[in-house]
């Protein structure tokens, strides 16, 4: 585990963002597709496309925390890089979305 306020491109474990979320009041951003994200999504999430995640500024709060998800954490990684572009310095990749569902 690398702290849970830290920037790395690795993915976080399931326990750290359940804890983020729920004693950090985490972001919890959806990465994939709208067809995706209709299809099923972690409750409490938004769905920001990596392709539009350049305007994130617009959809999330910079000082809580954020953890981006997709389905294999391929498009979650980009997404948190750009998000750390951007400023947002408090960016976790949880990969999966399977990873949380079955925590």
């Amino acid at each position: 585990m690398f702290g849970m306020f830290g920037n790395n491109s690795s993915q976080i474990d399931c326990p750290e963002a359940r804890t983020l979320v729920q004693q950090h009041n985490a972001q919890l951003v959806d990465v994939r597709s709208p067809q995706e994200f209709a299809r099923g999504a972690l409750p409490g999430s938004v769905n920001l496309p990596v392709h539009a995640i350049h305007g994130a500024e617009r959809h999330l709060d910079r000082e809580r925390p954020v953890i981006v998800y997709c389905v294999s954490g391929a498009r979650s990684a980009q997404a948190q890089a750009v998000l750390n572009q951007l400023g947002f310095d408090k960016v976790h990749n949880l990969g999966s979305i399977q990873k949380y569902l079955s925590c």
